[in-house]
């Protein structure tokens, strides 16, 4: 499970990066995205990336087990 969180995790920062990055205009491709310079996918992709930052530090958790006897 931890791993799958934290897959998940860096594929949602990497594609907000990837949205916010088009919403501001510095990754113009596709050229016809209707993503390109369209100011509402920068705050998308921020907040897709920062859930991709709690799912990470999610997965990671405690791992202690629990003691037994005591």
């Amino acid at each position: 499970m931890k791993t799958v969180l934290r897959v998940a995790g860096v594929i949602a920062i990497a594609m907000g990066l990837l949205w916010a990055a088009q919403g501001a205009g510095y990754f113009p491709y596709p050229s016809s995205s209707f993503m390109i310079n369209n100011t509402v996918w920068i705050y998308y992709g921020i907040a897709l990336a920062v859930a991709g930052i709690g799912l990470i530090l999610l997965s990671q958790g405690n791992d202690q087990k629990p003691r037994s006897g005591q």
